[in-house]
């Protein structure tokens, strides 16, 4: 069976959340009672990031330049790219974080090519505009990683999932084998769900060798 690696991006490739970064440097409003009432599930994760980023009203340059050093990609992610490479496994992002800083953190990674969903991003003087697009090409409000992965298994891909989130939850239940750190980890643990935890993508990839029903 084919095999893919979905994987979420904000905590999970990086270690702290960009979204959160860029809106404390550059949000005009308060971002984090939108972030508590999506905590206490009061709104989706889609409406928390288009109310939030509209409030930022600086440009992408802008933006981009104040991340310049403050990211930091978790420790064996080329490790995992590689590994994907070599296997044969289909490796894609699917974040409910914005394409713009996604695709430049990766390409400051050397990977310019990577496959990525994420939220359309515009810049206004109004504020940001932010936009979520399913597989197939309609706006969607929530569920955004579980669309994702739904096609996924029907185009008859076996799905790892590799996430840190609460947004995580509702797509890892679908998946075959799943990596968790984070809220993920922790609802996992409470609820008697089945993962692995991890640390690190080299964690990720021991257990992917030593495990036989993926390629070799």
């Amino acid at each position: 069976m084919k095999t893919l690696v979905q994987c979420d991006f904000d905590g999970t490739i990086t270690e702290e959340d960009i979204s959160f970064l860029l809106l404390d440097a550059f949000a005009q409003g308060d971002w984090r009672q939108l972030l508590q009432d999506y905590k206490e599930h009061k709104i989706s994760v889609g409406e928390f990031n288009t109310r939030a980023f509209a409030m930022v009203k600086a440009d992408k340059h802008r933006l981009l330049e104040a991340l310049q050093d403050g990211v930091k990609v978790r420790a064996g992610f080329n490790e995992l790219i590689d590994y994907c490479l070599n296997k044969g496994l289909r490796f894609v992002i699917v974040s409910n974080g914005l394409d713009f800083y996604i695709r430049a953190v990766l390409k400051g990674l050397g990977l310019r090519d990577a496959e990525v969903y994420a939220a359309q991003a515009s810049f206004h003087p109004a504020g940001m505009k932010v936009r979520y697009v399913g597989p197939d090409g309609k706006r969607v409000s929530d569920g955004f990683k579980e669309a994702y992965i739904e096609l996924f298994l029907g185009l008859g891909y076996r799905v790892i999932y590799i996430g840190n989130g609460d947004s995580d939850v509702a797509p890892a239940k679908y998946a075959h084998r799943v990596f968790a750190t984070g809220d993920l980890l922790a609802y996992s643990k409470e609820n008697n769900l089945n993962c692995k935890p991890f640390k690190d993508f080299r964690d990720v990839v021991r257990d992917l060798e030593q495990v036989s029903q993926f390629p070799h």
